[in-house]
């Protein structure tokens, strides 16, 4: 085993690294946020999902306000260290359109289309 060192992480200039979220039941893709080192360490510290919101900068707590938390079962790293998993637990959608994941919509045919009832 060794000590996670947050530092080996490869943060971009901006000192975020991208998330991305997985189901840890379904393994279904739920979203692609950001996080920076303080989002990391409150996500280890409380197991709640946690993420750097580029648009209002600053922290935001997956479902603080909705209620649609993702508890974290696993946080894993890929072999450049420069993009996290989180596998979660989601308590309702992931999506703020309060649709299941993020990933709503598809390219067919060089047209853009919603999926209504998307099995992943």
């Amino acid at each position: 085993m060794i000590k996670f060192d947050i530092s080996s992480l490869k943060f971009n200039e901006n000192g975020l690294i991208p998330a991305v979220v997985q189901s840890s039941s379904t393994l279904e893709v739920l979203m692609l946020a950001w996080m920076n080192k303080i989002a990391i360490e409150q996500t280890i510290d409380t197991n709640l999902a946690t993420f750097w919101s580029r648009s209002r900068n600053n922290l935001w707590i997956k479902g603080l306000t909705s209620g649609n938390t993702q508890m974290v079962k696993s946080l894993r790293f890929d072999c450049d260290r420069d993009c996290i998993l989180l596998l979660v637990e989601p308590n309702g959608p992931a999506c703020h359109t309060n649709r299941r994941n993020c990933f709503y919509t598809e390219l067919v045919e060089g047209e853009e289309h919603t999926i209504l009832n998307p099995e992943i």
